[in-house]
């Protein structure tokens, strides 16, 4: 576990310098942002966020330190001479793997996705400036199902004033049409949630005739928000696992087409803590035996799988969000790869 600490303690300044070279302009280029500010809304949330990310990688990294030195201390050669088993010598190491994914699930469901708001509102603000706020501010040609019968389509939708353009909200019985309400303009009023259309028409239909209402404005209440509208992977990252769970069933009651992207966040944040044990197993499994070479021999293929396993990863996370495919298991492919590595390593090292 001190190695463990002490991994950490290194590769996170290094990501902190990283960072601060390559965002040192955009701090500059705003007078008004201080050092304070830099270091609480931003880089406190940046420790948090990337605290997590490195840990499996630390995880692993102190595994194959720990275990090289009993190794080339030949305190493992006098352990297999005591006849205790290859699987009761990985009890220790399970116990401590098992305290860093109870630490990385509670991280990853809860602690960093509020740590990532605050820390993606910064760099809204001061980094990534006009393109990001470009990227949210418009909305075109949105349709979305409200319950099993009512269905709202926005033609244009301005995330930045709350207005939107052509407007129409269809409730059907079945498949036959009732009524539909459009309207040229809607607004989002955010002091009681309400919405005012103007130019609005109404048409009610029935069997032998249709009734038609129209006026100017009319103020009502439907059952989205403008936040709704914005299906973006990125604002996955910034809900709680429960939050982000319930937004998902109610994107699938709407009948939103694709939501992979949040789905691939929601997986991800418990297989990434459970590779703890994987690569656990693969890293003692690794260096529990003395190597020509010693300890580097060991990191150079423990570094080498672990960046085979980030870029395998990633690919996942790419292919799971793509629509028509099951984001549950490509986001479990990276471990289910390890796994049948860490299984065979782990029964050739008991022989």
């Amino acid at each position: 576990m001190v190695t463990f600490l002490f991994t950490l303690l290194v590769l996170i300044p290094i990501a902190i310098a990283i960072d601060i070279a390559e965002k040192i302009d955009n701090f500059l280029e705003h007078a008004d942002l201080s050092f304070y500010q830099i270091v609480d809304e931003y880089y406190k949330n940046f420790i948090i966020y990337y605290t997590n990310t490195f840990m499996p990688l630390a995880l692993f990294i102190a595994v194959i330190l720990f275990t090289s030195k009993l190794s080339n201390n030949t305190e493992i050669i006098a352990i297999n001479n005591a006849k205790v088993s290859f699987t009761r010598f990985l009890y220790p190491y399970f116990i401590g793997a098992t305290l860093i994914t109870i630490l990385s699930l509670v991280m990853n469901h809860f602690v960093v996705p509020q740590s990532s708001s605050t820390r993606k509102k910064f760099e809204k603000e001061y980094i990534n400036g006009n393109r990001q706020k470009h990227e949210f501010k418009y909305i075109n040609d949105f349709s979305l199902q409200l319950t099993d019968s009512t269905y709202i389509f926005i033609r244009n939708y301005n995330t930045e004033n709350n207005r939107g353009y052509d407007f129409s909200s269809e409730l059907y019985d079945g498949i036959e049409l009732k009524t539909k309400l459009v309207a040229d303009n809607i607004k989002y009023n955010k002091k009681d949630s309400t919405f005012r259309l103007q130019n609005w028409r109404l048409r009610k239909i029935y069997d032998q005739r249709d009734s038609i209402f129209l006026g100017d404005k009319i103020d009502t209440v439907f059952n989205f928000t403008p936040r709704d509208l914005i299906y973006k992977s990125a604002l996955s990252q910034e809900m709680p696992s429960d939050e982000l769970y319930k937004f998902i069933k109610v994107s699938e009651k709407r009948g939103v087409k694709n939501l992979n992207a949040y789905l691939v966040e929601f997986y991800k944040r418990t297989s990434l803590p459970i590779a703890s044990y994987i690569l656990t197993i693969i890293a003692v499994a690794l260096a529990f035996r003395k190597r020509r070479g010693g300890t580097g021999v060991n990191l150079a293929i423990g570094f080498g799988m672990m960046f085979f396993y980030v870029f395998l990863l990633k690919v996942s996370e790419v292919l799971g969000g793509v629509a028509g495919v099951n984001p549950l298991l490509y986001v479990w492919m990276p471990n289910f790869f390890f796994g049948c590595i860490a299984i065979y390593l782990y029964l050739n090292a008991r022989k």
